[in-house]
């Protein structure tokens, strides 16, 4: 099972949809895929067409530990994956996870029950470094940052990598920065290019080679519920993601070969 934390302390930056368009994108390839909600907001879960009103249990409930995983996670209707919900509720976990033991182990404990359910889990981060992203990074073997290419996204992207770096330091040994993808992209737009350039010059190999365009289609999705590779298949953006989620997929499969 591998886990990867979808992350940018920037917000508006495309991660929801990256999270939500790539766990479609992967169940379409045949992987057993789990998307887990962390942000209170519930987008993910509204995206991959779960009424976040109807849950009887949550994201917040299992990391309070009152429901199992088993009892809270839905089934995505048309994404053909599962979702781990999360809705309102979830806003007062930061204040009742302060007190608790093993506050940041939370996600990670109850995943780690499921380890043989699936192959990917997908964490959908809040855009700020709060408990809940801490569980997020503490749960998962790496990190895909999804960053626009301006400015102010180089800014934030090193504050991202500090964060990345402490939790490796002190609360979790395997995280890494898996790679970093570049979404809501303009090829016409210089500074775009620029960005992406400096991005490929800094992180190298890191820096995977799908560009998400700016689509209106992937806009659209959530409105309907649907994930917006399933939305318009024929769409740049959807089938961006579908070459993002084989681009994953080969370099996972990369790794088990070099162990």
């Amino acid at each position: 099972m591998h886990i990867f934390a979808i992350a940018n302390q920037k917000g508006g930056v495309g991660k929801t949809t990256t999270a939500v368009n790539l766990a479609a994108a992967l169940a379409m390839s045949g992987q057993r895929t789990l998307l887990v909600d962390l942000d209170p907001q519930g987008n993910a879960t509204m995206g991959s067409g779960v009424e976040k009103r109807d849950l009887k249990a949550s994201v917040y409930q299992v990391l309070l530990q009152m429901a199992t995983l088993e009892s809270a996670r839905k089934r995505s209707p048309q994404g053909n994956y599962d979702v781990l919900p999360a809705n309102r509720d979830l806003a007062g976990a930061e204040v009742e996870l302060v007190d608790l033991d093993l506050r940041e182990m939370r996600l990670k404990g109850a995943l780690t029950q499921h380890k043989d359910d699936y192959d990917f889990v997908l964490i959908d981060c809040p855009p700020s470094l709060s408990m809940l992203t801490l569980n997020g990074l503490c749960a998962a073997h790496g990190v895909i940052i999804p960053m626009q290419c301006e400015y102010y996204a180089l800014e934030g992207l090193s504050d991202l990598v500090n964060t990345i770096k402490k939790v490796h330091a002190n609360l979790n040994r395997d995280l890494k920065i898996i790679g970093l993808l570049r979404v809501m992209f303009d090829p016409r737009n210089t500074l775009s290019n620029q960005v992406s350039d400096q991005l490929v010059q800094h992180f190298g190999d890191k820096v995977f080679k799908t560009l998400v365009p700016r689509n209106v289609r992937l806009a659209e999705a959530p409105s309907y519920g649907v994930p917006g590779v399933l939305f318009d298949k024929a769409a740049k953006g959807a089938q961006a993601y579908m070459t993002f989620a084989a681009e994953l997929i080969e370099r996972v499969n990369s790794w088990k070969e070099a162990a």
